[in-house]
């Protein structure tokens, strides 16, 4: 890929992000996913809150999308509107689409592999996506850029370019980190790509010169480090090596709270061919209008697939690096306490369905290759190059109208939890600057968004050494409270209710209720 190449593709990237950014923050919908709100909130905590600390990016989600956030969140107008995601998402976009342009380029000429990413590129979803707080587009973007260089690497090594392979290696080491440190689906890459270049190339590189093999040492120590230094700071900050997996707010907890007695947690709980479907049809609903397309979409990864692993079998691993979301995610439905819900399918809702979207490089690249084998064998590659353009911006527009997958889930479960907080935020915006605030952050936090409230105005569950005393006295640590039905502060109001004065209620279908109180003991007006 030369410079004016990566000039070119950059560019119509960011004229599409751009023209994205534009649509969706117009319609005010870059906050409809709670997550997107949490992240937000996580980001700006670290500074702006009663004990700013690195403990306050928590213990569960990674940390690197939050500390990227965190020079945008804390411009107020930037969080409230929610355009302090829109640098690192759409960034990360734009560096996946260049990705997703070189990948092609090692198995496709250049016209073909510009199809490749702008099919890519054209996604709806995506383009929704990468106007959001969400991590998907960070980790799409080094999911990529790794499959890219350990492609180089394997290529560098078979053709004795130590230099090359060397280089490859080293940022390779660099963005596997990064994943790792993003998201859990990074671990599982990372541990693929090393099995991969082990037992492909293993030999080659740990018996080549000084420099391949000083290169292997980095990439070793960059992956080692990034999950160790994670168990560290859990088992520092937060008592527990293992906390991300087994504590409190771990998805294994939330399931387990959720869920009523004695039923099914999820479709595909324990049963893998049944989670495999039901990831695989949010991936396919994702890329694809309903209905036939859907499945010929899937035939023509399968083929494409094929078609490379038989031209390029040195690059057999790199190609199939690009499918490792499907088993990942098969086993993390059956066993790992995260289900997908999608319409077509009960229990007929939303929920997860944006992890398909780690499908859309296979259903990018793959379909492309085996219409570029078939237009060689036809001998009309200028037609059938067409051709393929315009069924992909002709399904781009009926993913558009119809509204994307992932934007019908954000727009599906704000549709009670956006009035409510609301609602909240118009009593916040009451409350003097000056007076604190006792509330519980995580379940609603995007009603001090909304309300342009300072965190460090608050006394949250993430003032470790301050929540506690809050709660077991809320009338003399906090000037109002706020309490919503089954959170902390509702029970510690119930235990020690003296000197607190209902100031409002609020209520929203679907949502639970929330009262405002006023301490008496504070004296604050």
């Amino acid at each position: 890929m030369t410079r004016s190449e990566a000039a070119s593709v950059a560019l119509g990237a960011a004229v599409l992000s751009l023209l994205a950014l534009i649509w969706f923050a117009t319609h005010h919908e870059l906050l409809l996913y709670g997550d997107a709100v949490a992240h937000l909130h996580i980001a700006r905590r670290v500074f702006d809150t009663r004990t700013p600390a690195l403990t306050q990016l928590g213990s569960v989600w990674l940390p690197l999308p939050h500390v990227l956030l965190i020079p945008f969140v804390l411009v107020t107008k930037l969080w409230q509107n929610g355009l302090a995601a829109a640098p690192v998402s759409m960034a990360s976009y734009i560096a996946a689409v260049l990705a997703m342009y070189r990948l092609a380029n090692f198995w496709l000429p250049r016209s073909w592999s510009a199809f490749a990413a702008g099919a890519f590129a054209i996604n709806p979803g995506l383009l929704y996506m990468q106007t959001t707080a969400m991590t998907e587009p960070v980790f799409l973007a080094l999911f990529l850029w790794a499959v890219v260089y350990t492609a180089d690497c394997v290529l560098a090594v078979d053709a004795d370019e130590p230099r090359r392979a060397a280089s490859a290696l080293v940022k390779l080491g660099v963005i596997l980190a990064a994943a790792v440190l993003s998201r859990y689906d990074g671990w599982i890459l990372t541990a693929c790509v090393g099995l991969l270049l082990l037992f492909a190339r293993g030999r080659r590189i740990l018996t080549g010169p000084v420099r391949l093999r000083l290169a292997a040492g980095v990439l070793t120590a960059l992956v080692l480090a990034a999950p160790l230094w994670w168990f560290w700071y859990n088992a520092r900050y937060f008592h527990d090596p293992l906390d991300f997996l087994r504590g409190p707010y771990s998805a294994q907890a939330i399931e387990a709270r959720t869920t009523p007695a004695g039923a099914l947690p999820h479709p595909g709980y324990h049963a893998p061919y049944i989670a495999m479907k039901y990831y695989l049809r949010a991936a396919t609903l994702g890329a694809a209008s309903q209905g036939a397309v859907e499945w010929l979409l899937l035939a023509a990864a399968v083929a494409g697939t094929l078609v490379i692993c038989r031209r390029y079998k040195s690059l057999r691993g790199p190609v199939l690096l690009l499918w490792f979301p499907l088993p990942f995610y098969t086993w993390s439905i059956a066993y790992g306490s995260v289900p997908v819900f999608i319409p077509p399918w009960g229990p007929n809702s939303w929920y997860n369905t944006r992890y398909g979207m780690e499908l859309l490089p296979a259903f990018a690249l793959f379909p492309v290759a085996a219409l570029w084998a078939f237009a060689r064998w036809r001998g009309r590659q200028p037609f059938w190059l067409w051709t393929g353009w315009l069924v992909a911006m002709a399904n781009a527009c009926v993913l558009f109208v119809t509204t994307p997958l992932v934007l019908q889930e954000a727009i599906a479960n704000s549709k009670t939890r956006v009035p409510f907080e609301r609602n909240l935020a118009a009593v916040l915006a009451t409350v003097p600057r000056d007076a604190s605030v006792l509330m519980y952050t995580s379940a609603h936090a995007g009603a001090l968004q909304i309300a342009g409230m300072p965190l460090r105005q608050t006394i949250n569950e993430s003032d470790y050494y301050l929540w506690q005393p809050a709660l077991d006295a809320p009338a003399v640590h906090a000037d109002f409270v706020v309490a919503m039905q089954g959170d902390p502060v509702a029970d510690a109001v119930a235990l020690h209710p003296a000197d607190l004065e209902p100031l409002a209620i609020i209520t929203s279908q679907g949502q639970p209720r929330a009262i405002v109180y006023r301490s008496l003991k504070t004296g604050t007006p």
